[in-house]
C-alpha cells in the first residue's frame, strides 16, 4: 500500500476500518524524511517522538470511536507558524531561541481535529523571497533535481508534500508563497481569500496581505483543510464567519473562462509554459468553456504595487524584533539601547529582510509618503475594482502560475529585481484579496514541474477548486 498516494478520506476508511493505523502512517512518513530530509532541507526541526506518541493516542480514539474528523492527517507548519512550546523562528537567526506560547488558529484547529504536526518547515526569513534561498537555514532543494530551487517562500512546505515526508503541509502566501512553490515542485497550492483563515498565530510579513493555506497532492486535501481552517476567530478582528461566507454570491454558470492577454504573451514566459497553458485552454474550450482573452491595463502597476505596500507593512512589523524580549541579542559591547537595537538587527536579519525593511522606511518617510505608499494604496484600490468587475463577467481568471519552470540554485540571488519579477503572475491575487490555487501543468523538456493558475471571486475557493479537480 502506497500511503503517499491515497487521498485523507481514503486513509480515513482504512483507519476506520483497522486495516492501518495512525502510528504505521506516521512511522512512514517519518521514514520518507530519514531517507530525504538532509538532502533536501525542507523540515527544520521534525518532531518524531511526539508525533508518534499522538499516533497512538488517536488510535485509541478511533477504536473508541471518539477521535476527530482530521484523525490520522499528518501535517507540516511552515516556520512562519506559532505551535505551542515549539520553536518559532520564522527562517530568521533573529527568532533563535524563541520559542511560542501559544498555537496559530490554523494549527489549532486541526489539532483539535486529532491531525498529526509530525515538524516545522523551512522557509525565507519572514516570508521575503520566491525561492527558499534567504532561509537563515539554508534553501529547501526541488525534489526533481536539488539542482533547482524549490520556490519560496513556503519551499519547504511545497518540497515536504513533494518528497512524500507529509500528507499535507500549511503554508502562507503573500504574493504566491504557496502556490509558486506548489507550481515548481508539480503539487498544489491554495491561497484563501483575504479574511478567511484567521492569522493569528502567524508571523507577519505583510498584514493586508497575508494568508495561510494549504499545499497537497489532490484536490480534495485542499478542501479538507480548507473545511476545519476557515472562519471566525475572536484573535482576528479581519476574518469573516463561515455564515458569511456562504452568503457570498454563488457563482453563475455561465462557464466563462477569462485570461490576461499581457500575461499570456509575455516576454519573460517560458516558451514550453506559454504551450502548456494555452493547451488547457483549448482542453477546457472543448469541455464546452468560453475562454476570452481580456485586456488588463494595471499588469505593469502590479509589482511595484505590491513591493511598495509590502516593504512598508514588513518595515512596521518587523520592528518588534529588536533583541528585549526574545529571540537574538547581541553580544557585542553596546553604548546605549539604540546601538543595541542596531547591532541586534544587523547582526541577525538578512540581506533581503534588511533591503525590505529600508525600502518600507523610505516608502513611508515624510518626504515620501504621497509620492509612493498613499499613491500605491490607490493604485492597489483600481487593481482590485478591475479585477472585480472582470470577474463579474467572468467564473474565472487563469494565468500560468510562474513565467518559469524552477530556477537553478542561485540563478537569481544576485538580481533582486529579477527575483521579483518572478512573481508577476501571482501577486494580483494578494493585491485585491481574492483566492487562488496552483495546479500542476505538466513538465517541460528537462523534467521540471510546470503549474497552471486559476484566480476566482472571493470566497469562491470551492468554485476554484471544481475546476481544478476538471483538470488534474
Amino acid at each position: 500500500m502506497n500511503i503517499s498516494q491515497l487521498t485523507y478520506s481514503e486513509l480515513r476508511n482504512l483507519l476506520d476500518q483497522g486495516k492501518l493505523s495512525c502510528v504505521q502512517i506516521v512511522t512512514f512518513y517519518l521514514s520518507q524524511i530519514e531517507a530525504y530530509n538532509a538532502s533536501l532541507n525542507a523540515f527544520l526541526e521534525v518532531y518524531s517522538e511526539e508525533a508518534l506518541d499522538k499516533a497512538a493516542q488517536i488510535d485509541q480514539k478511533i477504536a473508541s470511536g471518539t477521535a476527530g474528523e482530521l484523525a490520522g492527517l499528518v501535517v507540516g507548519i511552515k516556520d512562519l507558524l506559532c505551535y505551542e512550546d515549539h520553536r518559532s523562528y520564522a527562517g530568521s537567526k533573529i527568532l533563535q531561541t524563541f520559542k511560542s506560547t501559544f498555537s496559530a488558529t490554523a494549527v489549532q484547529r486541526l489539532i483539535d481535529q486529532d491531525a498529526i504536526i509530525i515538524g516545522r518547515q523551512n522557509c525565507d526569513e519572514f516570508g521575503m523571497g520566491s525561492t527558499n534561498e534567504n532561509s537563515a537555514f539554508g534553501p529547501a532543494l526541488n525534489f526533481k533535481n536539488t539542482a533547482h530551487v524549490a520556490g519560496g517562500s513556503s519551499g519547504g512546505s511545497a518540497v515536504a508534500v513533494q518528497a512524500n515526508m507529509c500528507h499535507v503541509s500549511l503554508g502562507t502566501d503573500t504574493g504566491g508563497s504557496i502556490r509558486m512553490p506548489a507550481s515548481f515542485c508539480g503539487v498544489m497550492g491554495l491561497k484563501p481569500t483575504y479574511g478567511r483563515v484567521s492569522r493569528w498565530g502567524l508571523i507577519a510579513y505583510a498584514s493586508s496581505f497575508d494568508s495561510i493555506g494549504p499545499i497537497a497532492r489532490n484536490v480534495s486535501d485542499l478542501a479538507c483543510v480548507m473545511k476545519y481552517i476557515s472562519g471566525k476567530d475572536s484573535y482576528d478582528s479581519t476574518v469573516v464567519s463561515v455564515d458569511e461566507i456562504s452568503k457570498s454570491a454563488p457563482l453563475t454558470s455561465s462557464k466563462k473562462i477569462a485570461y490576461i492577454k499581457e500575461m499570456a504573451e509575455h516576454s519573460s514566459l517560458q516558451p514550453e509554459i506559454k504551450q502548456a497553458f494555452f493547451e488547457r485552454l483549448e482542453y477546457l474550450r472543448l469541455k464546452g468553456y468560453e475562454i476570452i482573452p481580456v485586456d488588463f491595463p494595471f499588469v505593469d502597476a502590479l509589482l511595484p504595487t505590491y513591493y511598495v505596500l509590502t516593504t512598508a507593512e514588513a518595515s512596521s512589523n518587523l520592528s518588534r524584533f529588536d533583541g528585549v524580549k526574545y529571540g537574538h541579542r547581541t553580544e557585542v559591547p553596546v553604548k546605549d539601547l539604540l546601538d543595541m537595537y542596531k547591532k541586534t538587527r544587523d547582526e541577525a536579519f538578512g540581506e533581503e529582510v534588511k533591503r525590505r525593511i529600508m525600502l518600507g522606511t523610505f516608502v513611508l518617510s515624510a518626504d515620501y509618503y504621497d509620492a509612493y505608499y498613499t499613491k500605491a494604496q490607490k493604485v492597489r484600490r483600481l487593481i482590485k475594482e478591475y479585477t472585480q468587475q472582470l470577474l463579474k463577467v467572468f467564473d474565472f481568471i487563469v494565468s500560468p502560475t510562474t513565467s518559469t519552470t524552477a530556477y537553478r540554485l542561485g540563478e537569481k540571488t544576485l538580481d533582486p529585481l529579477q527575483m521579483y519579477l518572478g512573481d508577476l503572475f501571482t501577486v494580483q491575487a494578494n493585491v485585491a484579496g481574492l483566492p487562488a490555487v496552483s495546479i500542476p501543468m505538466g513538465e517541460d523538456s528537462s523534467a521540471l514541474p510546470m503549474g497552471f493558475q486559476i484566480m476566482g471571486d472571493v470566497f469562491q475557493e470551492e468554485a476554484l477548486l471544481n475546476l481544478a479537480s476538471e483538470l488534474v
